[in-house]
């Protein structure tokens, strides 16, 4: 080889070594730069040592179920079958589809008397309903979670409750308040309707006002969780109780606020009318 092509060739490699090293500089401050996720909404309940993660809607239909036992006067374990129910059923949704006529949170069916397709798919109106054939077996109150809710829903295979006692428990723990501040849910935006938000509360706890002084701090917990579960879609910012306060942007309850035993929230601002100038 001549000392020309030496050279040529030397030059060449030395400006394909300095290509690769400024792609692959490239390449590594591309991987180094922050990147910025935005985090979907979620609810988390811890109680029992156990951690549940839900979805809003999720949460909204077991803190539902649960205020439904509560008014009835029922103990943890019958919104445990309950909630274990809706769980194996519909993974907490309230779907409008199911097996043959079936329907709702815990898919009962309007051919099979549970009541008319509309009525069903009122969440309200299904655990009332759920409860009431509970309620009628005898020693409901000691019989096994699964085996409550088979006798209830007469499954084809009721062996599956089974699986969600563990997730139901915890849950029926943090939405009955007996958990304390359990329920936190995180929400990037609050966007609903604040103005409903009187009239559901009345009708699952029969509070006229909110901020009334709570007597039995296990049912203010459980107004606050039931609040909590119910921010995105009644546009709240923040609730407070017993000395704790929950905030939507961090999904957490924090050793603030007012002692009271009043439960208090705060709404955030209503969206502008659409066409209107952002």
């Amino acid at each position: 080889m001549t000392a020309r092509a030496r050279i040529v060739l030397a030059v060449g490699l030395a400006v394909a070594v300095a290509a690769a090293m400024i792609f692959a500089g490239a390449h590594l401050a591309k991987l180094s730069r922050p990147t910025f996720v935005q985090l979907a909404d979620e609810c988390v309940v811890n109680a029992l040592g156990l951690t549940v993660t839900l979805e809003p809607e999720q949460a909204t239909n077991a803190a539902t179920i649960a205020a439904v036992g509560l008014r009835r006067g029922l103990p943890p374990h019958a919104v445990t079958v309950a909630l274990a129910t809706a769980l194996q059923e519909s993974k907490l949704r309230n779907l409008p589809y199911g097996d043959r006529d079936s329907l709702g949170l815990f898919q009962q069916r309007p051919s099979q008397g549970w009541g008319t397709a509309v009525q069903i798919q009122n969440p309200r109106y299904a655990a009332g309903r759920f409860y009431a054939r509970l309620t009628a077996i005898p020693g409901w109150q000691t019989m096994p979670v699964a085996q409550a809710a088979q006798r209830v829903q007469r499954s084809a295979d009721g062996s599956a409750y089974a699986i969600w006692e563990g997730q139901a428990r915890t849950l029926a723990q943090g939405m009955t308040g007996r958990a304390g501040a359990a329920v936190g849910c995180r929400i990037r935006e609050v966007a609903g309707d604040a103005t409903t938000l009187a009239g559901e509360l009345r009708t699952d706890y029969g509070l006229h006002a909110v901020d009334q002084p709570q007597a039995d701090p296990v049912r203010g917990w459980a107004v606050a969780s039931w609040l909590v579960t119910r921010a995105r879609e009644h546009r709240l910012m923040q609730v407070s109780y017993l000395g704790h306060t929950w905030k939507a942007s961090s999904g957490r309850w924090l050793a603030a606020g007012p002692a009271d035993g009043r439960v208090r929230y705060v709404t955030g601002p209503a969206p502008a009318p659409s066409g209107s100038p952002r």
